[in-house]
């Protein structure tokens, strides 16, 4: 099926309506799988047409590494061909921190007007298409972390970590970063000091599954817009500096059978109904192959190291931070389960497209639930893959993600994956953290 686009009524409207509000160009955006966002801008008074033809864009990025430069894949890669963006409008906002400009999330369609087969967006559609016709709806979010600095390389305040310190001497740069994100239609419900120096985290609430892989794309844009008008610098980067804590970019996720919270109420472990116990028994299952997805630069692996709270090991815990699969319980609208391992290198919409897939494909029961550091326990539990390579070995042998993904999506992933550890192999840490410091 093909995605269905016009020059509608409705696209001249939303044009007129942000020329009103000041917005002179308009940025379409998708993020590739190195987990750069990409753009092409369009001034807002051809967002009409732009929204009935598409704009062009070479299918070459989907083999793009996070340093710009490239690899090729079996389907994908080199000069040739060309494809098309169509906006999804229905997300278009006047961005708050850069006057004159909106941005809208894109679909990318081929030529001919049939799907393009490593759109991102479009499989994260497809697993949220497959969920629906079993029933199940799901409400996701993505935590975004990220550290600040000055140009001068220094941090803008000293303030301990979770101290209100922090919040005092940036108390202005914070606000005008809420005030950004909710003119932008963002419901944030959380904004506090991280751990590391010069840290500070922001959640928003539970959305959609595609709706929470958009809104994770401008969270992080609004925030490096308002940094920049306050004079600093954001890095949403895996590893900041060697033996930091880094950034993470956890998912938050609840599966739904019409109203009934399926992490709520049944009669398992903590309230676990037993298809929301096999929802999570299948992600726990595939958690090394699907680091591949959310865990995907070379530098992830510093992150990812064990008692940092990264969830380092393959296993599950009723509020657990260690744990790589934390379940949140409480009431029954705000029962979730965390997914601990992911970080912000990771395009958002293969992660959460990953994430499902592997949930629907379970339905086993998980293994007893690991109290405490795993890392400190007689017999730990499996550790997850320590490097992007041992994470490829696993995507290689998952037969479930290379289904769900298709061949020509999947194949690119993993040649970009193998691209871009091959480039770092027995780099020094802070020769990688330099390298990916600002680039995501």
């Amino acid at each position: 099926m093909s995605v269905q686009w016009d020059e509608s009524e409705a696209a001249r409207l939303t044009a007129a309506q942000l020329s009103a509000e000041g917005v002179v160009a308009v940025a379409f955006t998708w993020v590739d799988n190195a987990g750069i966002a990409r753009v092409k801008g369009v001034p807002v008074r051809r967002l009409a047409e732009a929204s009935a033809y598409g704009v062009g864009m070479s299918p070459v990025f989907d083999v793009f590494l996070a340093d710009d430069s490239a690899t090729t894949s079996r389907w994908i890669g080199g000069p040739g061909g060309d494809l098309r963006l169509f906006p999804d409008l229905t997300r278009a906002v006047p961005l708050a921190a850069q006057p004159g400009w909106a941005w809208v999330p894109a679909d990318r369609v081929q030529q001919d007007g049939r799907n393009h087969p490593g759109c991102q967006r479009l499989f994260l559609k497809r697993m949220v298409e497959r969920a629906l016709a079993q029933g199940l709806t799901f409400r996701a979010a993505f935590e975004v972390e990220w550290i600040v600095q000055r140009s001068d390389g220094g941090y803008p305040t000293q303030g301990p970590a979770y101290g209100l310190q922090r919040v005092t001497d940036l108390s202005d740069y914070l606000r005008d970063l809420l005030q950004a994100l909710e003119a932008e239609g963002l419901e944030v419900q959380q904004l506090h000091p991280e751990y590391s120096p010069g840290q500070f985290e922001v959640s928003v609430a539970a959305e959609d599954p595609l709706a929470a892989a958009d809104t994770s794309v401008l969270v992080r844009h609004t925030i490096r817009g308002v940094s920049d008008r306050h004079g600093l610098r954001a890095c949403f980067a895996p590893a900041f500096e060697p033996g930091g804590v880094g950034n993470g970019g956890h998912l938050h996720l609840s599966v739904w059978r019409g109203d009934e919270n399926l992490f709520s109420g049944g009669p398992g472990r903590h309230g676990l109904t037993k298809e929301g116990e096999g929802f999570l028994a299948g992600v726990l299952e595939q958690m090394p192959a699907l680091l591949a997805l959310g865990a995907p630069s070379p530098a992830s692996y510093l992150r990812l190291v064990p008692s940092h709270w990264a969830g380092a090991y393959a296993c599950w815990g009723l509020e657990n931070r260690e744990a790589s699969v934390r379940l949140v319980a409480g009431l029954p609208r705000v029962a979730n389960a965390e997914f601990k391992s992911f970080d912000l290198s990771a395009n958002p919409y293969l992660v959460l497209g990953g994430v499902i897939a592997a949930g629907l494909a379970g339905g086993g029961t998980l293994p007893e639930e690991v109290e405490g550091d795993p890392a400190h326990l007689a017999d730990p539990p499996p550790r997850l893959p320590s490097s992007l390579d041992q994470a490829v070995e696993a995507f290689s042998a998952s037969t479930l993600l290379a289904e769900a993904m298709g061949e020509p999506l999947y194949e690119a992933v993993r040649a970009v994956r193998r691209a871009e550890s091959e480039q770092w192999a027995g780099a020094a840490p802070e020769a990688l953290i330099a390298a990916t410091r600002w680039r995501y």
